[in-house]
């Protein structure tokens, strides 16, 4: 039985399944932000709401990527999570076109 990283390099030789998941890769990337912040200042998802006025309901649904952050949202978790919200836009290479 394969690992689901496993399962995910085979699929991501398939080019329409590679596109679809690199189109997604800013979604992953806060959701692996917002969890990585609270595991290293070690807070819980209700600690975190408490910091940041933000339901804990609604974080669980950042979590699991069921919702999408406003930028008044993710500037309110970085400060929450006693950081700071830095966005950038990168330039396309050949192969992302």
């Amino acid at each position: 039985m394969l690992t689901l990283q496993e399962a995910i390099s085979k699929e991501m030789e398939n080019p329409k399944f590679r596109a679809e998941w690199e189109a997604l890769e800013p979604e992953f990337q806060i959701i692996r932000a917002i969890i990585e912040g609270r595991d290293t200042k070690d807070l819980t998802q209700k600690q975190l709401s408490e910091a940041t006025g933000i339901t804990q309901a609604d974080i669980s649904r950042l979590e699991n990527g069921t919702a999408n952050p406003s930028l008044r949202t993710l500037k309110r978790l970085a400060a929450g999570l006693g950081m700071r919200l830095k966005l950038e836009f990168i330039p396309l290479t050949n192969t992302d076109q």
